[in-house]
């Protein structure tokens, strides 16, 4: 294991900004820190880094803890969230400035500051001031930079938070491109959910101060543990979820009605809960031109599994249908963002890859069971 966090908890005051974190980076690991601003993200890069001692807990690189070891003895490499480099020192003056306390000759500096440019694509620039970069530019040499000294550990601190989006994207696959060709084991802080997934081998969530989640990007998106978890990570829709307990068990879910055993295990047994239904998984369809709105409570045929003559299907249902009007169409480059408001009262956001909706428009949301994620909630 080349980086365990055991324990780490800290105070500024009587502010609690870490509360006993755990987590461990294998070796050649890329995990990203993920959580809002606020969290505590910040606090465990300085605490790994040496530049604060955690009011508790330990910090231990290579199976040796480190946590009262200074800075300078500790081989962590760090990108931070703003520029560091020198501006009266060149692009290689920079990247060979971590080198100057080690054992190496200035033949030996010199051949490895040509070695991490190079892997940055950046060997032309060498003898350029940081002035004349532009800002991918930048971080690539501090990428260099901070790889020069070969780290147990490479930190990177919200490094594409001053980014435009389309730089941010290309500075991602060059992370990922340069991590793969190192082995660096490397945490990747931020609090950006498109940057972390994009990546990660492994997302740790932290939520005031604490882990509330660690797992696989892929696995947390589509799985995710909590609420927080489910509208943190990626945009998801919330909708209530009634569950009525008699002889027949049913759930009532935007207005649909659903036998109990065709819903997710985690509403057995809750009397309330909320589902979450990312805008993605949801399909739209124009309303039949007899529909009305309706007073919430549903009819026969806007229940799933109920047939048209009033009877109940045999069949157990798999999807849900929200009869609503578009209050809102936003054109957001890559798709359309349909905001719908369902007859039940609540508001859905439905992903589309094509215009022709208005305002007004009485349309149809579904979304398959298999696709929502329940969490009982109190009264």
């Amino acid at each position: 294991m080349t980086l365990e966090l055991d324990g780490l908890s800290h105070r500024y005051g009587n502010e609690r900004a870490l509360d006993d974190v755990s987590l461990a980076l294998d070796d050649g690991e890329l995990v990203a820190l993920l959580g809002p601003s606020g969290c505590g993200k910040t606090t465990v890069v300085q605490a790994i880094a040496g530049h604060l001692d955690p009011t508790a807990g330990r910090v231990s690189l290579r199976g040796t803890d480190v946590t009262g070891v200074p800075p300078e003895d500790r081989n962590v490499g760090i990108v931070f969230q703003r520029s560091t480099l020198y501006p009266h020192m060149t692009v290689g003056e920079n990247v060979a400035y971590g080198l100057k306390s080690g054992d190496l000759t200035a033949e030996q500096v010199s051949e490895r500051v040509g070695r991490y440019l190079e892997l940055v694509e950046l060997a032309d620039r060498r003898n350029a001031s940081p002035k004349s970069l532009s800002g991918g530019e930048t971080r690539r040499v501090e990428l260099a930079r901070a790889l020069a000294p070969e780290p147990d550990v490479l930190l990177l601190d919200e490094p594409l938070s001053a980014l435009d989006k389309g730089l941010r994207a290309r500075l991602r696959d060059e992370i990922v491109r340069i991590q793969q060709r190192t082995g660096v084991t490397t945490l990747f802080v931020t609090h950006d959910q498109e940057d972390a997934m994009s990546v990660a081998d492994r997302l740790v969530v932290l939520r005031d101060g604490a882990v509330v989640a660690a797992g696989a990007p892929r696995q947390l998106y589509e799985s995710p543990p909590s609420r927080f978890v489910a509208s943190f990570l990626g945009r998801s829709n919330e909708l209530s979820a009634w569950v009525d307990g008699g002889d027949s068990p049913t759930v009532r879910i935007g207005g649909t009605e659903l036998a109990a055993d065709t819903v997710p295990s985690e509403l057995v047994g809750a009397s309330r809960a909320v589902v979450h239904v990312r805008p993605s998984d949801l399909t739209m369809r124009p309303a039949p031109r007899s529909d009305e709105p309706s007073s919430g409570t549903g009819t026969a045929s806007d229940r799933a599994g109920a047939s048209t003559d009033g009877g109940t299907s045999d069949e157990r249902p798999g999807t849900i249908e929200m009869r609503g009007t578009v209050t809102h169409v936003s054109d957001v480059g890559r798709r359309y963002d349909a905001r719908v408001e369902v007859d039940s009262g609540e508001v859905v956001t439905v992903e589309r890859d094509r215009d022709g909706l208005r305002e007004t428009d009485r349309v149809t949301v579904t979304a398959a069971v298999s696709d929502l994620t329940a969490f009982p909630t109190s009264e």
